[in-house]
């Protein structure tokens, strides 16, 4: 049986003007999308700073009628914000492994929301090349695809994903949502992919406690 040359993100059959590159062009497209959406100042990172304050969930600044000291800002929010957070740190982490290859800038000048537009502008003036040349195209798709639902699931007023605790055969236990990609036991150090984990015994809450 002949095997013909597949996207490495969807895996797919590539097309006959596909041929040769690495993501197809369904897939370059998503990520040039989900690029485009992250930035600029009515983007998904932008519109974190209305969801800060908790009760926040309605789209807009959180307004008080009493007198009474301001609710307190949500620290995941916080975090997703910050420079060495989830969303600019990787990033910027792949502008830097694209700079190398002489296809990026990284500027780390400015503000965080500069600094995640320029990473955003650079990443999509450059994804065609990536799509058909970068060994870890696929890894960044799915980087990108992770950021993108993460930001996308906050504005959208959406509730956290429940956390489970997944039974290492080590004995020990590691938390988990459906949406991950991945975890790594804190016990043994090895590391699970999603498939893995979906498959693995689920902990008794008490003993994951």
């Amino acid at each position: 049986m002949t095997d013909f040359p597949a996207c490495t993100c969807c895996a797919y059959d590539l097309r006959d003007d596909e041929l040769g590159r690495l993501l197809c062009s369904r897939c370059e497209d998503r990520v040039g999308q989900q690029l485009a959406a992250i930035q600029g100042p009515r983007g998904l990172y932008a519109q974190l700073a209305h969801h800060l304050q908790r009760g926040s969930g309605s789209g807009g600044p959180a307004v008080s009628g009493s007198k009474n000291a301001p609710a307190p800002l949500r620290v995941d929010i916080l975090s997703l914000q910050c420079a060495g957070g989830p969303i600019l740190g990787p990033l910027e982490t792949w502008v830097r492994d694209w700079e190398t290859h002489r296809h990026a800038e990284l500027n780390e000048g400015g503000t965080l929301q500069q600094r995640v537009d320029h990473a955003c502008r650079t990443l999509r003036f450059n994804l065609s090349w990536a799509a058909g040349n970068h060994p870890a195209a696929d890894a960044f798709a799915d980087e990108v695809a992770l950021i993108h639902r993460t930001l996308q699931g906050i504005t959208a007023g959406e509730k956290p994903a429940r956390k489970l605790y997944a039974q290492c055969p080590c004995g020990g236990t590691f938390p988990f949502t459906l949406a991950t990609h991945g975890e790594t036991c804190r016990h043994c150090g090895t590391e699970y992919g999603h498939g893995e984990i979906m498959r693995m015994q689920l902990a008794e809450r008490r003993a994951a406690a």
